[in-house]
C-alpha cells in the first residue's frame, strides 16, 4: 500500500508541473492512494471548481486546503457538494465543507483529515481535539489514517505528530513550502515529515514573487505579492503503509527541479 501526497500547489506553475509529472509519477510508483494541497492552487490563493477538478481528472483522489481555503471566492460555490475537496476541520463550526474524506480502493480505504495550526496563524478549534474526534472516527472504519497539518510552527507539527504517534499512519505539514529534511517512522508506527514541501516557482520565494517580498522586508509598508514564473520545483512524498497495521514503513522524499531531474 502507497500513498502520494502532493505538496501545497501554488498558481499556474504548480499546476503545470503536476500536470506534467503526474503520470510519470503514477507510473513509477504506483500509489495506492494519492493527495494533494490545493489551498495555493488557484494564482497563489485559494482553489476554483475548474482547478479542483482538473486536478481529480488527472488522478488527485483528495485534495487538502489550509490558511487561505476561503480566499477565493469561488468556493463557496462548491465546497460543500464536493466531498473530494475538504478544508481544515478545527475551522470554527458552521464553516461549509468538511474536514475528513474517504478514498474507497480494492486495497483498503484511507481517511484523510486536514488540520490547521494555532501558531502564527488565526486562532482556531484546538487542532489536537479535533484529530482525537476524527481519528476516533475514522478508525471505525479503517486502519489507513492520513493527516495533512497545515501549520506554521515546526513544533506545533512535531508535537501532534507525536501525540498522535501509533493511532494514524502518518502526519505530514504543508504550509511552510520548504521541504524538510526530517521525514521518520516514530517509535508506534506514525510516519512524519515536518513539511512536503511546494509545487511551484523555484526562484521566487515561497512561490511568489521576490522583489515583493524584498521590498516588504526593507520597508515594512504594503506590497501587493503576486505568484512568480518559471521554472517550477515539485515537492512531494511517498509513504508506504504496512497491510496489517496500516502504520508506515518508510517515506520517501521526492523532489524535482532544474537541480533534482525525475528519474524513471
Amino acid at each position: 500500500m502507497k500513498l502520494l501526497f502532493i505538496g501545497d500547489i501554488m498558481g499556474a506553475p504548480g499546476r503545470d508541473i503536476v500536470k506534467a509529472y503526474l503520470p510519470l509519477l503514477k507510473r513509477k510508483y504506483q500509489p495506492t492512494f494519492l493527495v494533494a494541497n490545493g489551498e495555493n492552487a488557484a494564482h497563489g490563493r485559494g482553489i476554483t471548481e475548474k482547478i479542483a477538478k482538473e486536478l481529480f481528472e488527472g488522478g488527485v483522489q483528495a485534495i487538502t486546503l489550509g490558511n487561505h481555503t476561503w480566499d477565493n471566492k469561488d468556493i463557496f460555490e462548491f465546497i460543500d457538494s464536493e466531498p473530494r475537496l475538504i478544508r481544515p476541520a478545527n475551522f470554527p463550526a458552521g464553516a461549509p465543507g468538511q474536514g475528513i474524506t474517504y478514498i474507497k480502493q480494492p486495497e483498503g480505504e484511507l481517511a484523510v483529515i486536514n488540520l490547521q495550526g494555532r501558531s502564527f496563524l488565526p486562532p482556531l478549534e484546538c487542532p489536537f481535539q479535533t484529530a482525537d474526534k476524527l481519528v476516533e472516527q475514522a478508525r471505525k472504519r479503517t486502519k489507513y489514517i492520513f493527516v495533512d497539518f497545515h501549520a506554521e510552527a515546526t513544533s506545533e507539527k512535531q508535537a501532534l505528530a507525536w501525540y498522535l504517534d501509533g493511532r494514524v499512519s502518518a502526519v505530514v505539514g504543508t504550509h511552510t513550502h520548504v521541504q524538510t529534511a526530517d521525514e521518520r517512522v516514530l517509535p508506534q508506527g506514525t510516519g512524519f515529515l515536518c513539511d512536503v514541501g511546494m509545487c511551484g516557482p523555484m526562484n521566487g520565494i515561497l512561490g511568489m514573487e521576490r522583489e515583493a517580498v524584498i521590498r516588504k522586508f526593507l520597508t515594512q509598508l504594503p506590497v501587493r505579492f503576486e505568484v512568480a514564473g518559471e521554472p517550477a520545483q515539485l515537492n512531494a512524498v511517498l509513504i508506504t503503509l504496512d497491510k496489517a497495521t496500516g502504520h508506515a514503513k518508510k517515506l520517501e522524499r521526492i523532489r524535482i527541479d532544474d537541480d533534482h531531474p525525475f528519474m524513471e
